[in-house]
């Protein structure tokens, strides 16, 4: 059918507003950072507990510290898993609700590809890992949602080594991706991983957290005040039942993204996460990835044993096949259904790159996994294995499609390195700007 005169065709991965192009990049450029100490950390982890000192990696891990009055007497790995990804899904709490609330995405029709993308990309290996342990008995299917969650560090350090010359908004739909699949992730383990709750200290929780939504919408930002009420109402919610990182997206919930008067000055939620996205990338996921990471892949438990557990088995094709053909086919759904095409130069090559790369779900895959078989037996080990391998079989394949994509777009200069003034901004942004 016609388009008809004077309407224009919606593009797939169209350039997004010059202000959140740069922001974005700030984002991208901590995350890959992060994602290569990451890497670091999980190989580090790994060659320990596969060394002949694997007994002090152990010991290490079970270390606890913390008041056993009020039951926070915990060993170092749950203080990683519990306290310190807390602090990861604040950041990506903030990033969220920015992102609906100022970003490009409060317009629906820039919204409804990730969001899309996101939800193909978790049902798909959800059904896949279901269809591997249908029939395997036993606690397999509570492992359902280990292969839904792509990590984004780990997703843009892998973009980082292969220094591809992906378009930018390539970028910031993987990134987009990756922070609505956090959003679903943490509802799942709310939902689907709290085994007891108790109503008292969730309710008290409520306490503490409208106090910080109350002082954080007047603006405070001294963490002498906020600091105190963030922890206490982490330390209900961790009592309740529900896993504590559910206490870290419900506080960025809370933070205003506009400033109050208008003006130029990024709002409190841009503010926090600037200050806490370093803590996050650099130190909270490096340090959790350290104590989930170190498996033993010799020996009875180890990577033989896995490989013919279906758990295992599930999760990596999850990953590698699930993912890819979750978000790639939502993507061309969204295309099929509506008068979207991809924007001008891109190719569904590209698509597919980046539907590869969002296999690559460590973090909170480990940290469900955790969950599902708890930490230390030998089902969450298997798991463990599952989950390292595809993700590098995920990143193996990303970077195959992706060079040869980056083969294509090298030496073709963007039109921001050619076009942009002394003021710093790109002339296409001012050409739309300028025509509204």
């Amino acid at each position: 059918m016609a388009t008809p005169p004077g309407s224009r065709t919606p593009h797939l991965f169209s350039r997004g507003s010059w202000p959140e192009v740069r922001r974005v990049g700030d984002i991208l450029r901590t995350e890959t950072v992060g994602g290569l100490l990451l890497l670091a950390a999980a190989v580090l982890a790994l060659a320990w507990a596969n060394s002949p000192w694997s007994d002090s990696y152990r010991a290490l891990s079970d270390a606890e510290i913390g008041p056993a009055a009020l039951h926070l007497d915990l060993s170092l790995a749950a203080w990683a898993a519990d306290g310190l990804l807390a602090i990861f899904f604040f950041v990506a709490g903030l990033e969220l609700k920015r992102e609906f609330v100022a970003g490009d995405l409060r317009q629906p029709r820039r919204a409804v590809l990730p969001v899309a993308a996101a939800l193909g990309g978790m049902t798909v290996p959800a059904l896949i890992y279901v269809a591997f342990n249908a029939g395997a008995g036993g606690d397999a299917l509570t492992g359902w949602a280990i292969p839904t969650a792509t990590d984004i560090a780990f997703a843009l350090a892998v973009l980082g080594v292969i220094n591809t010359h992906l378009p930018a908004a390539m970028r910031t739909f993987l990134l987009t991706l990756a922070v609505v699949d956090d959003l679903l992730a943490i509802v799942i383990i709310a939902i689907f991983y709290t085994s007891s709750l108790h109503f008292l200290p969730l309710l008290g929780a409520l306490v503490p957290l409208a106090i910080f939504g109350v002082l954080v919408q007047r603006r405070v930002r001294s963490w002498w005040v906020l600091l105190p009420l963030a922890a206490v109402t982490w330390a209900l919610v961790h009592a309740s039942g529900v896993h504590a990182t559910v206490a870290g997206v419900a506080l960025a919930f809370t933070v205003p993204v506009l400033r109050r008067t208008p003006g130029p000055g990024p709002g409190l939620a841009e503010h926090f996460e600037h200050r806490f996205r370093p803590l996050s990338a650099g130190v909270a996921v490096p340090v959790f990835a350290f104590f989930a990471a170190g498996v033993s892949i010799a020996g009875a438990g180890g990577l033989g044993a896995s490989l013919t557990d279906s758990v295992a088995l599930g999760v990596i094709v999850g990953l590698v096949v699930g993912k890819a053909v979750g978000v790639f086919g939502a993507t061309w759904l969204v295309q099929r259904f509506t008068r979207a095409r991809l924007a001008s130069g891109l190719a569904w090559w590209d698509v597919l790159g980046l539907a590869l790369l969002a296999g690559m779900g460590f973090t909170v895959s480990l940290l469900i996994g955790e969950l599902a078989f708890g930490a230390g037996t030998e089902r969450d080990d298997h798991t463990k294995i599952g989950v390292l391998l595809g993700s590098l079989l995920a990143a193996v394949l990303a970077a195959v499609v992706l060079r040869a994509r980056n083969r294509h777009y090298q030496g073709i200069c963007t039109i921001e390195e050619r076009d942009t003034d002394a003021d710093g901004v790109p002339d296409v942004y001012e050409d739309q700007t300028t025509r509204g």
